[in-house]
């Protein structure tokens, strides 16, 4: 207020004075809600959050690799039979000699890269020191129990035993190609109990006779008993009748 009693506003307005910039009366501000907004910024981040989550899902199931599928190997059984019995004879002589260089240059580059001679006779030195013989098994039809298929890397699989008693050979055998060939890429061989054979059932036998039973005795076949013929004799004072007499026959 001024010393008239007046404010300044109030004697600018009746002398009819223009009105100086600081005379402007501000514009009124719009209410401000602190509630409503602090509620719509937590909808905001929570929806936020939820688009990344499933942009996130979405990326790993996109990038995640299809299943991978085993493919039969075109090979005839008995070129099976020759890379069986080829590796084991390999690893045998390797396993009398001490000496594993052989079954190394015959494996694949990759397995002999990561496989010396030593280290082949230190994975093979319980066999070894065994004197496991393998050259007994060799004789016998190998059975598969796993058939030649590929892997994701293209190698080459398969897995059987030798059945014998009363320890069996069990085998996983891995081969890579190379020029044309396969080549050994992994093995494991293991020495195992047999499988027990399936009893076999026991044979019916008679059910057992009680001995309070008494025995059936043979009853004798009884003989035929002849039959008679009763002739009726004739009676007392009976003359048998002409008729009854045989006629004599009139010559012919």
């Amino acid at each position: 207020m001024s010393w008239l009693g007046k404010s300044n506003r109030e004697a600018v307005r009746d002398a009819g004075l223009p009105k100086p910039s600081w005379f402007e009366t501000p514009p009124a501000e719009a209410p401000h809600h602190e509630g409503i907004g602090a509620i719509e910024a937590v909808i905001f981040m929570r929806l936020l959050i939820c688009a990344v989550l499933l942009l996130a899902s979405a990326g790993l199931a996109a990038a995640e690799p299809p299943k991978f599928t085993p493919k039969p190997v075109q090979i005839d059984r008995n070129g099976v039979m020759i890379l069986i019995r080829s590796t084991l004879a390999a690893l045998d002589q390797a396993n009398k000699t001490g000496n594993y260089t052989v079954l190394r240059d015959l494996a694949a580059p990759n397995f002999a890269a990561v496989n010396n001679a030593a280290r082949l006779a230190e994975i093979f030195a319980s066999q070894r020191n065994s004197h496991l013989d393998l050259s007994g098994a060799l004789v016998l039809d190998p059975q598969l129990t796993l058939l030649p298929e590929t892997d994701e890397a293209g190698h080459m699989r398969f897995a059987g035993f030798f059945p014998s008693v009363p320890t069996q050979v069990e085998f996983r055998l891995s081969y890579e190609p190379v020029n044309g060939q396969w080549r050994l890429f992994g093995l494991s061989v293991n020495l195992v109990p047999s499988t027990p054979a399936a009893p076999v059932p026991p044979v019916a036998s008679p059910p057992p006779v009680a001995a309070d039973a008494p025995a059936a005795k043979e009853t004798p076949a009884q003989k035929p008993v002849p039959v008679k013929r009763h002739l009726t004799p004739p009676a007392p004072n009976q003359v048998p009748s002409p008729a009854s007499k045989e006629q004599p026959q009139p010559p012919q």
